[in-house]
């Protein structure tokens, strides 16, 4: 099977690196944006700028980074994985617009709102409008990049519409240790990955205050009720936010030292600014850009999402750590379901 994964950050190459490896045999090309970047990624064998210590396979291919070179891949490819920040879902997508292949994207959260729109969209509703013929869906779950990249036991889900596409994920990253999961619910999939990095900022900020273990658990908990209220009202199932992409991304995300959104919060409650959290990264955080539509688009169908709130106030400089703390525990009491 022929893959490309475009975009060479720290999730496309440890796909690349795991479908290069498959015992399947595959042929798997990775392609970066930038031509500086894929200079080093081509000599140094190493993505060493966003997954350092792994070394790339001999068999992956580093493609160059002009879009000519890329066009000239595609007709050549079984699979076509988008491996980009959500940022930049839309360009992409705009650019394989008449692809007949399978394609899927690995981003997680919602696209910033677009200069005539209320809120952002998740990667399905931005496919929807730029390539509504492409057959497309996405792959998601509790993964971090470095695991993957290692070969430590992951499990992840294809969502897609399309029976070709979940199959193509399928035998394009199965293996034993990496199982790859099917499901139609795609807007159950993305909603669980949008949201969880929004919740894991909260999470983050709950343990940076050493609030324990009792408010730990609570807040997940109580996150894991408003992500799947928001998924239903926008059309998704009820039991794909207790499997893979909602309750097992959140509870990874939330609580793992490796979720760059936890890291977030964490940061925040030892008084650094939203700017310097983000700094220290290096890498995106997208519950940071995401926070925002959540909230709007529960307010649009009609719901509250107090925690979701809470992380907006926050990140906004509305409230400081303790307060979003004391907003939440002061809400008054309520039916659990």
């Amino acid at each position: 099977m022929k893959i490309l994964v475009l975009g060479a950050g720290a999730f496309g190459t440890a796909l690349a690196i795991g479908a290069s490896q498959n015992a399947q045999g595959h042929t798997v090309s990775l392609w970066s944006r930038s031509p500086e970047h894929q200079q080093v990624l081509q000599s140094q064998r190493e993505n060493a700028r966003y997954l350092p210590g792994f070394a790339l396979p001999t068999t992956l291919n580093v493609l160059q980074g002009a879009a000519e070179a890329l066009q000239a891949q595609l007709a050549a490819q079984d699979l076509v994985v988008v491996a980009t920040p959500m940022s930049g879902l839309r360009g992409v997508l705009g650019q394989l617009v008449a692809l007949p292949l399978p394609l899927a994207w690995v981003c997680k959260g919602f696209e910033s709102a677009q200069a005539d729109a209320d809120w952002g969209l998740l990667g399905h509703e931005v496919q929807a409008q730029v390539a509504p013929q492409m057959r497309a869906g996405v792959l998601s779950g509790p993964s971090f990049a470095h695991e993957v990249a290692r070969g430590q036991p992951t499990a992840l889900v294809a969502a897609s519409a399309h029976a070709a596409v979940r199959q193509a994920l399928v035998d394009a990253f199965h293996s034993p240790l990496l199982r790859v999961y099917s499901s139609e619910d795609v807007v159950g999939v993305e909603v669980g990955g949008a949201v969880k990095n929004v919740l894991a900022i909260a999470t983050g900020l709950c343990d940076g205050l050493n609030l324990g273990l009792n408010a730990r658990a609570a807040l997940i908990t109580r996150g894991l009720a408003e992500m799947t209220r928001l998924g239903i009202a926008l059309g998704a199932q009820a039991e794909t936010f207790m499997g893979l992409s909602g309750l097992g991304d959140l509870v990874l995300t939330a609580t793992g030292d490796l979720s760059r959104n936890r890291r977030v919060g964490l940061a925040l409650a030892q008084g650094k600014t939203l700017a310097q959290a983000v700094d220290t990264l290096g890498h995106v955080a997208e519950g940071v850009y995401s926070a925002r539509t959540v909230v709007q688009r529960a307010h649009a169908v009609g719901m509250e999402m107090p925690i979701a709130q809470a992380v907006v106030d926050l990140l906004d400089g509305r409230l400081h750590p303790q307060q979003a703390v004391a907003a939440l525990m002061g809400r008054g009491p309520g039916q659990e379901f």
